[in-house]
């Protein structure tokens, strides 16, 4: 086989005055291929997703606990006279 069997010859000329006009597709069929785009793009995605949504509910749920304890203590600080208390003043 010679170098001239392998190079592609071109059997076709096409006329580049006539625009391509695209072909017509239905609402049906563009509302399928939006689906299935949907579909291909969210299985692709999940393993991410789902990374991503992990780390910011643990972020989340930390942040929730250094509250809940910080709320803790002052309410308990609040409503709670101290264990000892303080000398008596003399004025």
């Amino acid at each position: 086989m010679s170098e001239d069997e392998l190079i592609p010859v071109l059997t076709e000329m096409a006329d580049e005055a006539a625009p391509a006009q695209p072909p017509a597709v239905s609402a049906a069929g563009l509302e399928a291929l939006a689906r299935e785009l949907e579909r291909a793009l969210l299985s692709r995605l999940a393993p991410e997703l789902d990374r991503v949504i992990g780390q910011a509910l643990e972020d989340a749920r930390a942040e929730l606990a250094v509250s809940v304890s910080q709320i803790v203590r002052e309410a308990l600080a609040a409503s709670v006279p101290p264990a000892v208390p303080a000398p008596p003043r003399s004025d």
